[in-house]
């Protein structure tokens, strides 16, 4: 039976599981909800880098990504801070969708979920 890797859990979810070379990332958030949308993207993909460098991988080897929106009027700047980090990491977008929805933290702007592979 393969192993199932759990990073940082606690009582309600992991930051991220491992299983059969698949990386599966908690929706992330901003740690500091004061920057705009494009501070705040900055964040959630450098703690998303530093998640799947935990797992041996690096979003070069995306499969797909799940974004959350507090305003559709933010994806502009959204996108281009993503095709940034995209473009850096080889130019290879996963499947994507991307959605308006209310976030638990008022303040928080964008949250974004990722699988990838090793």
């Amino acid at each position: 039976m393969s192993k199932i890797i759990r990073t940082e859990p606690n009582s309600i979810l992991s930051a991220a599981v491992e299983y059969h070379g698949f990386v599966y990332l908690q929706g992330v958030v901003a740690e500091d909800s004061t920057q705009d949308i494009t501070g705040q993207t900055h964040q959630v993909l450098d703690r998303i880098d530093a998640l799947l460098e935990q797992h041996g991988t690096d979003a070069t080897r995306l499969l797909q990504a799940q974004v959350w929106l507090k305003n559709l009027a933010d994806r502009p700047g959204f996108n281009a801070v993503w095709e940034e980090w995209i473009a850096g990491h080889g130019g290879h977008p996963p499947v994507r969708a991307c959605v308006q929805a209310e976030l638990v933290d008022p303040k928080g702007l964008v949250e974004v979920m990722v699988t990838a592979c090793r």
